[in-house]
């Protein structure tokens, strides 16, 4: 072998060890490269996630679709929130004026007394109230302003009901401090119908009450009446039914019987109807722009969980490149970053008007008469909206210190209040059973908790001293000692360190703003994408997004082929 040979031997080895070299160290780059590509690809999908509309409209020329439709949310369902309570006003002031009607018809010299209780002190007078309402029921049509009527099934009338309630047996002698009772209580009733002109006599010759034994007495009967003041304002008036209840109790058994008159309302669709000299609003517009506002809550919240999936999936994406990348454990605080509070509030909100526009259709149509249950619905759906609307607001800065002092105080707040609360209930608990036979504000857990609470933001105070019976000098003093501890306590310290927390709160993230440092290792991770949103880098080429997805699998497969080979 000349020497000439040998160098050709030697280049030949050279070049086979080259080319098998060169793809080692192109496949090692081209890794490097495409992991890096995917690191930045995942840094500006996050970054693009937590944009507000405008940089998402600059980002990627989309329009803010989202943010218009919850402008035009809050408009439509803020029309229909006013809409119904204008009817539900109208429904709630006939409802108590015909309380307050009934009252003064069947009450005997009743008057209007505010919180006074209305009660009577002796047997004549039970009589004497009980026939005066037989009297004043038989003499309806004479005497009522209103169009209140009997009511009717078929073509009989429905009668007035009159009950007492009393132990079955017993005997007691007060003055021999001796008694014997039978604790099985039984109830007799007797019924008179209206428009045959029957006194207390005739009504009550074998029906007597049994004081000593008497737990209440119940007169039931049944009004009809038909709300006219919805002419006005061009909607069909509806049909009442009001059940009147007038409560003689007497199961405290001190010699004072309170009387007490309360009505349960049906509210139904008149079966005959004609109106003339006025137009009335059509239903079926009324019905319509419920369901715009129930299709619009249906896209709106379609659009939320959408974002809320989105969110979901990114943060699957990020954890799994902590784990892989970085080998640690993504924080809660940084997971919960992704779930957006605002989009839940908006999906929460959305569900409400749903429910709430539903009930208000069949209302509307006299399918329904639960006025109560669907202003509940409506009126947190559109409380919930409007919170909503705080959202776009905090893309703001200077708007945006608000609701991030509100979330970060959030956690200490919760468990500030959880102390406070247990020192709260322990005064409750003791001022319930120590000054509840003294004062009328401490009699039930109730109304101890509402008088505390009161006192704690400085209302009702001095009445709240002065009302103090002086009956037992004892508790007298105790409750001196015990009002006094419980406003300073409250007033002047635990008050003091809530609002502490909060100004600590609001002045950390006012430093966090100023200088602008990263607070969590999300906020590093996206401080290093230093690309603007109208940088371009952002926009994708929907148009063959599929078919690069496709090409760019095609070529990953061939370079794994290429490398096993």
């Amino acid at each position: 072998m000349t020497v000439t040979d040998m160098q050709e031997s030697s280049d030949n080895e050279y070049n086979e060890y080259d080319t098998d070299a060169t793809p080692s160290w192109a496949e090692h780059q081209h890794h490097s490269v495409e992991e890096l590509d995917n690191v930045e690809s995942l840094r500006r999908k996050i970054k693009y996630y937590f944009m507000n509309p405008c940089e998402k409209y600059h980002a990627r020329g989309r329009k803010p679709w989202k943010l218009l439709l919850q402008i035009v949310k809050i408009a439509i369902i803020t029309i229909q929130l006013m809409s119904f309570g204008l009817s539900n006003q109208m429904v709630v002031t006939f409802k108590e004026e015909n309380l307050m009607t009934f009252r003064h018809l069947f009450l005997k010299d009743y008057a209007h007394r505010g919180m006074e209780t209305y009660a009577i002190y002796t047997r004549k007078d039970v009589y004497d109230h009980i026939d005066y309402v037989i009297e004043q029921y038989e003499l309806l049509h004479n005497i009522t302003t209103g169009n209140h009527e009997y009511e009717k099934i078929g073509a009989a009338y429905t009668p007035l009901s009159l009950c007492q309630e009393y132990y079955r047996n017993g005997t007691i002698y007060p003055g021999n401090e001796t008694f014997e009772i039978d604790a099985q209580v039984q109830t007799d009733c007797v019924e008179v119908y209206p428009k045959k002109n029957l006194s207390q006599w005739e009504v009550l010759p074998k029906y007597e009450l049994h004081f000593k034994r008497m737990l209440s007495v119940r007169i039931t009967f049944v009004l009809k009446a038909i709300n006219l003041q919805t002419v006005r304002h061009r909607e069909l008036p509806d049909c009442y039914d009001f059940t009147v209840i007038i409560t003689f109790d007497n199961q405290v058994h001190s010699g004072r019987i309170t009387v007490d008159l309360e009505n349960d309302v049906d509210i139904n669709e008149c079966r005959d109807w004609k109106v003339t000299g006025a137009a009335a609003k059509s239903i079926f517009l009324t019905v319509l722009f419920d369901c715009l506002i129930i299709i619009t809550c249906i896209t709106s919240l379609t659009l939320c969980t959408r974002s809320v999936i989105s969110g979901i999936l990114l943060q699957s994406e990020y954890s799994i490149y902590c784990r892989d990348h970085c080998s640690k454990k993504v924080p809660l605080s940084d997971k919960l970053e992704f779930v957006n509070g605002w989009y839940i509030l908006i999906i929460a909100s959305d569900t409400l008007t749903i429910i709430g526009s539903i009930l208000k259709m069949e209302i509307q149509t006299k399918v329904l008469t639960s006025y109560d249950v669907c202003s509940i619905f409506l009126g947190t759906g559109t409380m919930f909206v409007w919170i909503g609307a705080l959202r776009y607001m905090g893309y703001f800065r200077k708007y945006n210190i608000l609701i991030l002092t509100l979330r970060a105080a959030f956690p200490n707040v919760i468990r500030f209040l959880c102390c406070a609360g247990i020192i709260y209930l322990s005064y409750c608990f003791c001022g319930w059973i120590v000054l509840g036979p003294y004062h009328e504000k401490f009699r039930t857990l109730n109304t101890v908790s509402e008088c505390l609470f009161s006192l704690i933001n400085g209302d009702d105070m001095f009445p709240t001293f002065m009302n103090m019976k002086h009956k037992s000098s004892l508790v007298w003093v105790f409750s001196r000692v015990y009002l006094y501890t419980f406003v300073s306590l409250f007033i002047y310290m635990i008050l003091s360190l809530f609002i502490t927390i909060i100004t600590d709160t609001y002045d950390t993230i006012k430093q966090q703003q100023q200088s602008e440092t990263p607070t969590s290792e999300l906020h590093k991770f996206l401080s290093l994408c230093k690309d603007l949103p109208n940088s371009g880098v952002y926009r994708l080429n929907e148009t063959s997004s599929f078919l690069d997805c496709c090409l760019n699998r095609c070529r990953r497969h061939q370079d794994r082929l290429t490398s096993e080979a």
